[in-house]
């Protein structure tokens, strides 16, 4: 475990990067990007990629795609008490908000901190059901509607936890956005360990927007780079706190290859290509199946097929104001990744996509 990437986890996800906001994370990865790339290309959505390029003149594409946004919530109304209302950014719970730190960015791109709205067991009848998000309010201890206005908040501004990484162990971390923040860190330390390899293939390396509210941003994406190979890095729900249940993610037992989800089949060539690498380097890896989806869905049905795999990592609560995770699957998932794509080259990329 490396400070470096900790530091990492700990900036991205902490970051304020709601679906349709997440301007600050792609900023960021530019930045840290920008060594170890030859370009960027960008969609007209948000989402972008750094290009590392072949000296194959007849080099093909490979996609590795993460999405930078996380779930959160927009604003729809200030009332005359000065309370907050708002609807949800992605799929959440209703029952979890309640008592909970939330952070506001303004238009003016500031953050401002407040606390949902909950009744105090002094207050309570006994007849109070779970409240629908719509019903919360948010509390930035503002007087009046006139006071929240004239700190900057507008209707339509986007909304998300406020809360920070914490150690819970030694190898068990606790933050919001892991989902997929995972994938953001992962695209960027890529690079960095790929950045004295020269590839047979031109690597895009990147980043989606509006993954929570339908994979959008991936649909924009794959059409711009037209990629020959996808893997997608995403992070799903772990299901282990009586110990395992199913194929539905662990924690500390390695990196996800998700076989199944609502989306998506892997192809059961890149399975095997995907097993083989790891055990060749003997990586901790768990099959994962999930009801719902990720960016490969929409990739792998894009152009005329394109063969597609997740590698992800798993954590506890996802969706939530804390995800927890085990740092060893992320390293498990990063050497995975790494390993895959030194394997590839045009024969291997030209098997992918026509054996099934």
């Amino acid at each position: 475990m490396t400070n470096k990437t900790i530091d990492l986890i700990k900036h991205l996800t902490e970051m304020h990067g709601a679906p349709n906001f997440e301007h600050r994370i792609r900023d960021y990865m530019k930045r840290a990007m920008t060594p170890y790339v030859d370009g960027f290309v960008d969609d007209r959505m948000g989402g972008f990629y750094g290009v590392k390029k072949s000296k194959n003149p007849n080099a093909r594409r490979v996609m590795v795609a993460a999405h930078m946004d996380e779930i959160g919530f927009m604003i729809t109304e200030v009332t005359e008490q000065g309370f907050i209302k708002f609807t949800a950014l992605g799929g959440v719970a209703n029952d979890i908000w309640q008592g909970q730190r939330l952070k506001i960015l303004t238009q003016d791109d500031e953050e401002l901190m407040g606390v949902v709205a909950n009744i105090p067991k002094h207050f309570r009848t006994g007849q109070e059901g779970t409240p629908k998000i719509e019903d919360l309010l948010l509390d930035i201890g503002a007087c009046c509607r006139e006071e929240v206005i004239a700190r900057g908040v507008n209707i339509g501004d986007p909304i998300v936890p406020g809360t920070e990484l914490i150690q819970l162990s030694e190898y068990r971390f606790a933050t919001k956005a892991w989902d997929n923040r995972y994938g953001c860190v992962i695209g960027i330390e890529l690079l960095e360990q790929l950045k004295d390899v020269e590839l047979d293939f031109d690597l895009y390396i990147g980043a989606n927007v509006q993954e929570e509210v339908g994979l959008r941003g991936a649909r924009a994406a794959a059409q711009l780079i037209e990629p020959d190979v996808a893997l997608v890095v995403d992070c799903s729900p772990a299901n282990d706190m009586k110990g395992r249940q199913g194929l539905s993610g662990v924690l500390g037992e390695g990196a996800l290859l998700r076989i199944k989800d609502g989306t998506m089949l892997l192809k059961p060539s890149f399975k095997k290509f995907l097993i083989d690498i790891a055990e060749q380097h003997n990586i901790m890896y768990q099959h994962y199946i999930s009801p719902g989806g990720t960016d490969g869905g929409v990739i792998h049905q894009s152009g005329i097929g394109v063969p597609t795999a997740v590698i992800g990592v798993c954590a506890r609560y996802i969706h939530s104001s804390d995800a927890v995770f085990d740092i060893r699957d992320y390293y498990a998932a990063r050497t995975w990744l790494e390993q895959s794509i030194l394997a590839l080259d045009e024969q291997t990329i030209s098997k992918l996509q026509y054996e099934i």
